[in-house]
């Protein structure tokens, strides 16, 4: 039996507090960079030099608040022509923007592609390389969720059925059947969608999904993330893992489970991994290799940013996905009404996974292959990447060869 843990309120008003009273150190190793990095300077180049710029730079990076990435995706290619791509939000409320990367130019009319990023941590940034892949091919949309610690307690609340409810908003905006590309977490709420709509018999149910690395099922194979969520009752997640939003933001006041909770959870995974990368990002700025200093600074501004989730969202999706499985148990109820995925038949299914997913084991996306029985066989597909992990499914040089291809022409195959 768990027990009940103190509450946690007063870890948000202190990572707040530290933050504040790390300012003024953050300033004199501001200071010390200008002044190790000037050009003028001439004892730059010297190892002495490099050290305090080194340790300076580590310093720096490791009490930063590392603000929201861009996109940064200024054009692409479709066959011998660039286009330069601009982002416009075309479709908007408290909790989500949706932005369409609209080419420039360009007249031809392309399917709609709603890719639906993760709201567990991390911008919707993370689907860089899955746009770009996508851009060629497809007119581009992304749902890009706020930060909650940003959204005044006036706005409302936002759980998982608003979460699916807003899905089906978007594709109702688009006014044509479009795809849906679901990456990691919103595969549950987008296959919800897709069956509530189906059950409704509407007219712009998606002409296809492609849900990847998702928690369809947590029971097969289930990773330590699986385990410790089923080791652990509701009531354990709230008094541990939720607490009030404190100043400065405008969301003060409202319940989150804070990002930086998220992101000590995503670092203890692979612990010795990223010492082992901070230490070779000490020893690479020593010696001067800026490629490399860059490759990393890249990836970890990306990874170090991160957002806050509501409450009620990361409780529910706690409790009905990763406790007990509502969806393959058969007692999903979004708003009262059961969720049956077998309603779901003019809807085209690819499901991808990662052969080394540390996060959504293999077999778990699949599984939604034994819940939508009734799409045809010649609309279902299933892929299994060998030598990938959790982000290896949709970003990086194995997705960009085998994986972006195949969506391209599975999707390509699906007809309204």
């Amino acid at each position: 039996m768990n027990s009940t843990p103190a509450p946690v309120s007063f870890l948000y008003p202190l990572f707040e507090m530290n933050h504040a009273a790390l300012q003024p150190m953050r300033l004199l190793a501001d200071i010390g960079l200008l002044f190790w990095q000037n050009t003028s300077n001439p004892m730059r180049d010297t190892n002495f030099a490099r050290q305090a710029t080194a340790g300076l730079t580590m310093f720096e990076r490791a009490t930063r608040r590392f603000d929201k990435p861009e996109f940064g995706i200024l054009k692409t290619q479709i066959g011998k022509k660039e286009f330069a791509i601009k982002e416009d939000i075309v479709w908007q409320n408290p909790f989500c923007h949706v932005i369409h990367f609209s080419k420039v130019g360009f007249a031809k009319h392309l399917p709609k592609l709603l890719l639906v990023a993760p709201m567990s941590g991390h911008y919707a940034t993370l689907l860089r390389d899955t746009v770009k892949s996508m851009l060629p091919h497809f007119d581009c949309y992304v749902t890009d969720w706020q930060d909650a610690r940003d959204i005044p307690v006036s706005a409302g609340s936002f759980d998982l059925d608003d979460y699916t409810d807003a899905i089906i908003s978007i594709l109702h905006h688009f006014g044509e059947r479009a795809h849906v590309m679901a990456v990691c977490q919103p595969s549950v709420p987008v296959l919800v969608a897709s069956a509530l709509m189906a059950d409704k018999e509407d007219a712009l149910v998606p002409l296809s999904m492609v849900l990847m690395g998702g928690p369809i099922d947590t029971r097969k194979n289930p990773t330590g993330v699986n385990k410790m969520a089923e080791s652990k009752s509701i009531d354990w997640f709230k008094q541990t893992a939720t607490m009030k939003v404190a100043g400065p933001h405008h969301g003060v006041g409202r319940e989150v489970y804070p990002g930086f909770m998220q992101l000590g959870g995503f670092l203890s995974m692979n612990m010795e991994r990223h010492l082992k990368a901070h230490r070779t990002l000490y020893q690479d700025l020593v010696d001067g290799e800026d490629g490399d200093v860059d490759k990393h600074n890249q990836f970890y501004d990306e990874y170090m940013a991160v957002m806050d989730l509501t409450a009620e969202f990361y409780l529910q999706t706690v409790e009905r996905v990763f406790i007990y499985h509502d969806l393959p148990a058969g007692t999903y109820r979004h708003r009262g009404d059961l969720i049956d995925p077998a309603k779901i038949t003019k809807t085209a299914l690819l499901t991808i996974e990662g052969e080394r997913d540390d996060i959504s084991g293999v077999g778990q996306t699949e599984a939604a292959h034994e819940l939508c029985v009734s799409i045809p066989e010649n609309m279902k597909k299933q892929h299994l990447q060998m030598g990938v992990g959790h982000y290896g499914v949709f970003s990086g040089s194995k997705y960009r060869r085998d994986i972006a291809p195949m969506i391209v022409e599975f999707l390509n195959a699906q007809k309204p």
